[in-house]
């Protein structure tokens, strides 16, 4: 089994700054892909930003220049910076992790999910 948890939502003001963290745990040999979508209510998930395994970053262009991915390999962890914050950025989001189980079964992992609200 493999489980993504995230944290680190919440409500800030437009304008402020949020840290997300997601965490991959369980059978795991490899993760390739790291990523955070978000789903805004009657509206699609669209991607907010991925990140390889060595490194490479690709961003959605509402959030370029504002969001900051990052992972830390060693922990199976990644990380949302997200600053200068709008209300439009308010939806629930979800890591995804495209990564091989110890059984060497590839696959895509999702988390439960985390509220971010902006709002004055």
């Amino acid at each position: 089994q493999v489980h993504l948890v995230e944290s680190g939502g919440g409500l800030v003001q437009p304008g402020g700054s949020l840290r997300l963290s997601c965490a991959a745990s369980g059978k795991i040999f490899s993760i390739y892909i790291m990523g955070w979508y978000r789903q805004a209510p009657g509206k699609q998930r669209e991607l907010v930003a991925d990140i390889s395994n060595d490194g490479v970053t690709n961003y959605g262009d509402s959030v370029k220049g504002r969001f900051t991915v990052s992972r830390d390999n060693a922990k199976n962890t990644a990380y949302l910076q997200m600053n200068s914050l709008r209300p439009e950025d308010t939806a629930v989001y979800y890591c995804s992790a495209d990564l091989m189980t110890d059984s060497r079964r590839a696959d895509i992992y999702w988390g439960q999910g985390t509220q971010v609200t902006v709002s004055s």
